[in-house]
């Protein structure tokens, strides 16, 4: 667990830390480099979940050492599926991390949302949906395990 007080902000307590895969942990399916490290890393704080549609078909392979539950979903309402997987987890407890539209809402529902602007770019909807923005996964890992930068960027 991860445990914040962030002045002007509120106290988090983190539990989980949901996340897209393509655009978000990997580009064209394949993990981007350093992101298999830090996740081990974080499963020590967080259970990690990846919310996909598996776009290239490679996304079993890619994270079969890593610590996490998988979750691949049907073509059809992924942004709806994505905000009920947070709601299940408990909203509070959980901080995502996404670039597509269809992480719009899993970011607006939970309790702290990281937008990614990657290669494959963010969509305007997540963009405005989210607390942090930044502009590439090691660096939202990185911010999860160095929690004084994530207090610096959102106390008020």
């Amino acid at each position: 667990m991860i445990e914040i007080d962030i002045p002007g902000f509120g106290k988090l307590k983190l539990e989980h830390l949901v996340m897209d895969y393509n655009g978000t942990l990997a580009l064209d399916g394949v993990l981007i480099n350093g992101v298999k490290q830090l996740l081990f890393k974080l499963s020590n704080l967080l259970n990690i979940h990846v919310v996909t549609a598996d776009t290239f078909g490679m996304v079993t392979s890619q994270l079969e050492e890593i610590p996490c539950t998988l979750k691949i979903l049907g073509r059809e309402n992924q942004k709806r599926a994505k905000s009920e997987y947070v709601t299940c987890l408990g909203s509070s407890a959980v901080v995502s991390i996404g670039n597509g539209k269809n992480d719009s809402l899993m970011l607006k529902n939970s309790a702290l949302g990281i937008a990614l602007i990657q290669e494959e770019g963010t969509a305007t909807e997540t963009l405005m949906n989210a607390d942090i923005v930044l502009k590439n996964i090691n660096d939202a890992l990185n911010l999860l395990i160095n929690t004084k930068r994530l207090i610096a960027t959102l106390r008020s």
